[in-house]
């Protein structure tokens, strides 16, 4: 079971690369903030996966934080801009 943990968090941090590059190519401030809050939730499922696989219950406390960090983060882009989309 381990080994499938593993397994699924590595696939995670592919997806993390190909998020990586929408944040380059992007054309607008949208798709960006999208790509930064694809880093969040994958982030956060990663640490959940290792949490589980390596039995360190340390990893849910940091998950939670990342995810209440993530949030701010949004807030503070629709704030900053006025708008998500424009």
């Amino acid at each position: 079971m381990n080994t499938w943990f593993l397994t699924m968090a590595l696939f995670l941090l592919l997806n993390l690369f190909a998020g990586l590059l929408r944040v380059f190519r992007g054309p607008t401030h949208a798709d960006r903030m999208l790509s930064v809050e694809l880093f969040g939730t994958t982030t956060v499922a990663m640490l959940l996966l290792l949490a589980f696989a390596m039995e360190l219950p340390a990893l849910l406390d940091v998950a939670m934080v990342l995810v209440l960090l993530a949030t701010v983060a949004t807030v503070a882009f629709v704030r900053g801009t006025g708008k998500l989309f424009k």
